[in-house]
């Protein structure tokens, strides 16, 4: 479970009920481990929303997310967290995609986040949002808040990377948080009507 995925789920949807609580799967006793074996953003998110759902009979929330790039004919996609090897690290990832677009000019290195949120209530119902998020990928990393791609993702229209955004400033543009922001209104409507 990427911990700084579920800071920014948590920030997003913030408490739809005051006695809803959004725990990561390590706060759980569940240690199966979870294959995304899915095309997409969406049936990796839902494989992953099933499964905890599978064992506990409660709601999830869940997502699937990365980067794309144009250059790369939609790469790292599905494979963003594993770019580099099944173990690789944010600084692999990186370096890999680094080394992939050397030798691409900086008005073809377009990409963008993409994420697929899940809320799964019951056994095969679940809603599905997603949200995007358009950049440009930088030459080298810069600033040190964010995850993953965060120190590549150059966005134009504020002259930074996502990683030398606030959280909040990142929450209110990214990917995420326009996929969580929607799923959030669906969450809010279940609740009303259990």
């Amino acid at each position: 479970m990427n911990s700084g995925k579920v800071r920014e789920i948590r920030a997003i949807i913030g408490s739809v009920r005051p006695e809803m609580e959004i725990l990561d799967l390590t706060e759980l006793p569940y240690a199966e481990k979870i294959d995304e074996t899915g095309n997409s953003f969406k049936e990796n998110a839902l494989i992953k929303a099933k499964a905890v759902y599978t064992e506990f009979k409660l709601p999830v929330v869940a997502d699937d997310s990365g980067l794309c790039v144009e250059a790369l004919d939609g790469l790292p996609g599905v494979l963003s967290a594993r770019f580099a090897g099944p173990n690789a690290t944010d600084e692999e990832n990186n370096r890999l995609l680094i080394e992939k677009l050397k030798n691409v000019r900086e008005e073809e290195r377009k990409a963008w986040f993409s994420c697929a949120a899940v809320f799964y209530y019951a056994e095969n119902r679940y809603i599905h949002c997603e949200g995007r998020v358009w950049g440009v990928i930088a030459e080298q990393p810069r600033g040190s808040d964010g995850f993953g791609y965060d120190p590549l993702f150059y966005l134009p229209s504020f002259g930074k990377t996502m990683a030398q955004l606030k959280s909040s400033e990142k929450n209110r543009i990214s990917h995420r948080g326009k996929a969580f922001r929607a799923l959030k209104k669906h969450i809010e409507e279940y609740y009303l009507v259990v």
